[in-house]
């Protein structure tokens, strides 16, 4: 029987601003896009969006994932305020959910109100570069952290991407955000890496990604994997589009999973429930020592 890659003395947590959240199983952070262009999750009806949320909870997720911007390669910024009008009633109604809420944006401003409101996790592609993201994180006591890498923007990271070592890269840049983080007195445990799958790479990277996880867990926190319906699962499948990813998403997500990574954020819950229940009782997927 394979045995697991990572498998730690104790579980590791993460905490949020309302949850502590055991990473003794592999999380499931359900997407909820609140934005025009979103056809998979009620975007354009705010009412869906709602409902959205109640389903992927009913199908296993464990945090949902609410964004008002489309971070898609070759999608452009939107103002502040509309982001925030897309997303503040659905990040009020998830918030008495019982389960963990993150706001997936960059800007410091949107970062703040939903703090205000008392959402859990930021979650944030950026890593928290924009000016007065880091301030306005830090100025919580205990608000969860998701830092992803990027390269570039999402308006051109696409167009002609370059990693001499993507691995050695990623790995070099998150631990450069988590020391200045750290340096403002935030606790490590608030926060997550997220190795940023389709943010400014080439196909062979992304995969390049998921074979060296263990370097990123090497800094020593949990690891959040995205591969959720990228364009890579098409490139390996024959050219498959958005909409007919779902088997490679699952297997990508069992991947990821397996080389350690402690939180997926996934389209398709259920499916992806499903199977990582059956792979954990197959004991195949990482679990802390008793």
């Amino acid at each position: 029987m394979s045995t697991p890659l990572f498998r730690p003395e104790g579980a590791p947590v993460w905490r949020t601003t309302r949850h502590l959240l055991a990473l003794d199983r592999v999380r499931i952070m359900g997407i909820v896009n609140a934005t025009p262009d979103s056809f998979s999750d009620g975007g354009r009806d705010p009412a869906a969006s709602l409902r959205h949320c109640e389903t992927l909870i009913g199908q296993g997720a464990d945090i949902l994932d609410i964004g008002g911007e489309s971070t898609r390669p070759g999608s452009e910024p939107v103002p502040a305020d509309e982001e925030w009008r897309r997303i503040e009633p659905v990040l009020r109604h998830a918030l008495g959910l019982g389960v963990a809420v993150s706001v997936d944006t960059c800007k410091p401003e949107v970062m703040r109100r939903a703090l205000d409101l008392g959402v859990d996790i930021v979650n944030d592609v950026a890593a928290l570069r924009a000016p007065g993201a880091v301030d306005a994180v830090a100025a919580h006591p205990s608000c969860g952290l998701c830092l992803m890498h990027m390269t570039g923007e999402p308006r051109t990271m696409q167009l002609a991407p370059h990693h001499d070592d993507v691995v050695a890269e990623v790995v070099a840049h998150l631990a450069g955000r988590v020391a200045e983080l750290e340096a403002r007195g935030v606790a490590r445990e608030r926060i997550v890496l997220d190795p940023g799958i389709g943010f400014g790479k080439r196909v062979e990277d992304n995969f390049a990604l998921i074979r060296g996880q263990q370097a990123l867990l090497a800094l020593g926190l949990p690891v959040l994997a995205g591969w959720s319906r990228k364009s890579s699962l098409g490139a390996v499948t024959g050219g498959r589009p958005v909409g007919e990813r779902l088997a490679a998403s699952v297997a990508a997500a069992l991947a990821a999973a397996h080389c350690g990574a402690r939180i997926v954020r996934v389209h398709d819950v259920a499916e992806t429930a499903d199977a990582l229940k059956v792979w954990q009782a197959a004991d195949l997927l990482p679990r802390a020592e008793t």
